[in-house]
């Protein structure tokens, strides 16, 4: 009997590298799909909900990681999550404050039910479907969750794009030191660390696509996210080659 093959990837420097640019991508691509097309909200969310569905259509078709697929979902994800809490606060009115608080006990919740169901958290054991569909439910309210507390921080609060993407990645960086140097739990610091990415990616998505008189640099949604998107094509190219080359070395051992 297989031993069974855990379907996302391993937590590394090129993980960590694609997660940043594809939330950044996410806020300005979100931005870009309903104001500079046109679209608005409620279309674009339909649209990207669907393309979302298939894209995990995709993913949980896969029986192991696949580059390419994963990625995909990823990036996907970030956008609709993104939207989601643009339609919350734009469409219905609800404040910023409601939505952070709102998603942060979701995710509680999801990761709650996922403890009771499979007595772990890991994200190195997501063999089945089931923890599968856990996974991606908790990275759709981290999406969700770090979009608000983003906006919270750097528009209801003022604090500007520029300086909530530091307090953030001081957090992340408090994180990371409390995991190698003062032996912090890893399947917490990844979940901390996961969650906290999103307003620092969004906040600095938002800096270099906002116009300057809105505390941004100006260089536009649609350059902002054609950049981030070619970084992550060619680092998924990459990893899909680096993937192939070495099973092909492992099938060459194996037939020895």
């Amino acid at each position: 009997m297989e031993a069974p093959v855990n379907r996302v990837p391993a937590v590394d420097i090129p993980f960590w590298l694609i997660k940043l640019m594809a939330v950044t991508m996410g806020e300005t691509a979100a931005d870009y799909l309903a104001v500079n097309l046109g679209l608005g909200l409620t279309m674009t969310s339909l649209i990207m909900t669907g393309i979302l569905v298939m894209a995990l259509a995709l993913q949980f078709a896969q029986r192991r990681y696949v580059p390419w697929a994963y990625w995909l979902a990823v990036v996907l994800i970030s956008i609709v999550g993104t939207l989601v809490t643009d339609n919350l606060v734009d469409n219905f009115g609800v404040r910023l404050e409601t939505t952070t608080i709102f998603f942060s006990v979701a995710l509680m919740a999801t990761f709650a039910v996922w403890y009771a169901s499979e007595r772990t958290l890991s994200i190195h054991t997501i063999f089945t479907t089931r923890r599968e569909i856990f996974y991606w439910l908790a990275i759709l309210f981290t999406f969700s969750l770090g979009t608000a507390a983003g906006d919270l921080l750097a528009e209801t609060f003022s604090m500007g794009y520029l300086a909530t993407g530091l307090l953030f990645g001081g957090v992340i960086a408090m994180i990371a030191f409390a995991y190698y140097a003062l032996g912090l739990n890893g399947i917490l610091a990844f979940w901390l660390a996961y969650i906290l990415t999103r307003p620092l990616g969004a906040s600095f998505g938002d800096l270099l696509a906002q116009p300057v008189e809105y505390g941004g640099l100006g260089f536009g949604t649609i350059y902002t996210s054609l950049i981030f998107l070619g970084c992550i094509v060619a680092i998924v190219i990459y990893m899909s080659v680096s993937s192939t080359r070495r099973e092909d070395e492992e099938l060459a051992v194996d037939a020895e």
